[in-house]
């Protein structure tokens, strides 16, 4: 019988054993958000950013059907490398692990494996979220739906601008996602500072943060997670006109050649990185590391307290 049980790389192992506190990373940005040999170097990278505020990175992804928390360098070597990577959803890793590929996993996937392995903080870019014209569509993110089930803080940018911003937030409401941000009550967008709209919740540092992961375990209520909108500063954002402009066309570009549904983001993506000739490739990286730095000092501010938002799973 073939054992499909999460596997832990060994520096992750060692981490659990020794209490010392971990950040989950998702490796959907490895082999499908960004352009090689760009995604090996930001990859590794962002792991370091980790180990430098005194956490500990366990990259999340699919190596021949073995789900990984805590992919070591070799293996984030060939998720970057690789053809054929599928993009792992939830409801995708068991087919995925029964067929023995190789995968990358989403917000949503990183967010529940997460979770399931006692990890109580993730860093990622930015949220997937509803899609524009979803009232026709109905294409809505997994991450909304999964992370209403799933307790972990979410450290990101908000939600890509090439979504709708207000909608998205409107669905976390009714799915019982707290959202909160760092530093601000504006809700990101991504690229740009301001996504243009206000959140009722505003927290100042990573002890303030794990305030709410300890006070979430002591009360026992509310399973959802706790997405902590990061801005980039005013002048690290993609400068707001090139934005707008880009966004315009990308979208009338869409409606001219019918694109829709899972090739949308994509599309829209790597219309943004062609129009503003790298910029927008250059903001992603630094809102990743931004994250990234932000989400150890929070796992760290978390260590020695109760497992992280009441799971815990034995080593």
């Amino acid at each position: 019988m073939t054992d499909f049980a999460i596997r832990y790389g060994e520096h992750v192992t060692r981490a659990r054993r020794d209490g010392r506190p971990v950040v989950a990373l998702e490796s959907t940005i490895i082999s499908h958000g960004l352009p090689h040999p760009d995604n090996l170097r930001v990859a590794r990278e962002i792991e370091q950013t980790v180990r430098d505020q005194g956490a500990v990175p366990a990259t999340i992804g699919m190596i021949g059907g073995e789900l990984i928390v805590g992919l070591d360098d070799a293996q984030v070597e060939h998720l970057a490398l690789a053809q054929g990577v599928a993009k792992l959803s939830v409801r995708d890793l068991a087919v995925a692990a029964a067929t023995r590929a190789d995968g990358a996993t989403t917000v949503a996937a990183t967010s529940a494996v997460a979770a399931a392995a006692g990890i109580g903080v993730f860093a990622t870019g930015g949220l997937g979220g509803v899609h524009r014209e979803a009232n026709v569509t109905f294409d809505e993110s997994a991450d909304l739906t999964t992370l209403s089930q799933t307790p972990i803080v979410v450290v990101c940018a908000g939600v890509k601008s090439i979504l709708d911003v207000g909608a998205t937030l409107e669905r976390l409401e009714t799915l019982g996602v707290a959202v909160a941000g760092y530093r601000t009550k504006r809700f990101p967008g991504f690229f740009i500072t301001d996504g243009g709209f206000d959140i009722d919740w505003q927290l100042d540092s990573p002890e303030q943060v794990a305030d709410v992961i300890r006070a979430r375990s002591d009360q026992g209520v509310g399973a959802g997670a706790l997405i902590l909108a990061n801005p980039l500063p005013v002048d690290e954002q993609l400068d707001t006109g090139l934005h707008d402009r880009t966004l315009a066309e990308g979208l009338e570009l869409l409606a001219r050649d019918h694109i829709t549904g899972k090739a949308v983001t994509p599309f829209l993506l790597g219309h943004f990185h062609e129009s503003t000739e790298g910029q927008s490739l250059a903001v992603n990286v630094r809102i990743i590391l931004r994250n990234a730095e932000l989400a150890a000092r929070i796992a760290v501010a978390t260590a020695g307290a109760p497992a992280p938002l009441g799971f815990a799973v034995d080593a």
